[in-house]
């Protein structure tokens, strides 16, 4: 999902939590928006590798013919997140309390969590968060342990390694079963930084885009929720200035590719080219809207 973090009329009432993102270390990660195109994610995934070698994991594929290898350091630099001593994963006695501060009206000892059960603007905050990060595919009203601590760790000012939870999950989604195109924006942001020329590629991915609408959604109070506010933490009300010296330069597309760009819904795109005539590439089942982030 791109978070669009405007203060529009439907936004009244979440301008705190906007102004948080907005300033959060995270803004150019749940913000960026480059040109998605289909090929160069069909042709990435169909060819991913994991490669190991000692106490280092890559994850390598093809793009026109060229080899876009991805590591940890890729997507902590290409997201200007700045995270490599960030918390990977909370103690769960740390999660249970620290959701409870934010809130949350479901007490449970199980590791799975909803955001129904938050006010308003953390049930906004959660959102933005699980779109534009988890490496799920559905049931978006809940989530588990690992973004119950990214959750945490931002509204109390700590750092999150999201670098290291979306590397994991880019692995971890090779050779699953249900295998997806996981994370397109972020792939396409890596593939662009290697290959300067893509102006042979025209099909774009329409990503879900945070609209107007999202906001009257996490104003509707469930039958289960008190309906109690809980206010954000004096932390999230410092807005946070963004460091400019943590900026990374993502090349451009060239203004012609733009120009000849046809915009197409993911599920329509037409299973790609095998690889060679002997072995067949697998066709990767294409990701609903709301998970093109």
């Amino acid at each position: 999902m791109i978070a669009i973090l405007e203060k529009l009329d439907a936004a009244q009432g979440f301008e705190q939590i906007i102004d948080f993102l907005s300033g959060s270390y995270i803004h150019h990660a749940i913000t960026v928006n480059p040109h998605v195109y289909i090929s160069c994610i069909k042709q990435f995934w169909n060819t991913a590798v994991v490669k190991r070698s000692g106490d280092v994991t890559r994850l390598q594929g093809l793009v026109d013919k060229k080899r876009i290898v991805i590591t940890k350091e890729v997507v902590r630099e290409i997201l200007q997140l700045n995270d490599a001593e960030g918390v990977i994963c909370l103690p769960n006695d740390e999660i249970f309390v620290g959701l409870a501060r934010m809130g949350y009206e479901k007490p449970s000892t199980k590791l799975t969590f909803y955001k129904a059960f938050f006010s308003t603007q953390w049930k906004f905050f959660i959102h933005t968060i699980l779109h534009s990060f988890s490496a799920k595919r559905t049931l978006w009203n809940e989530f588990s342990s690992a973004m119950a601590s990214a959750l945490i760790c931002l509204s109390s000012g700590q750092r999150f390694n999201f670098s290291k939870y979306i590397f994991e999950s880019l692995v971890q989604n090779v050779d699953s079963t249900s295998k997806f195109y996981m994370y397109p924006r972020f792939i396409q942001l890596i593939i662009q930084s290697n290959i300067t020329d893509l102006s042979k590629h025209t099909n774009r991915y329409i990503s879900f885009v945070l609209t107007q609408k999202a906001f009257a959604n996490m104003k509707r109070v469930g039958k289960e929720f008190s309906g109690v506010k809980t206010p954000l933490f004096e932390n999230v009300l410092a807005v946070r200035a963004v460091d400019v010296e943590e900026e990374v330069h993502v090349p451009a597309q060239d203004d012609v590719v733009q120009e000849n760009v046809k915009e197409e819904v993911a599920t329509d795109v037409v299973p790609p080219t095998p690889t060679s005539p002997s072995s067949p590439s697998p066709v990767i089942p294409s990701s609903p809207p709301h998970q093109l982030m």
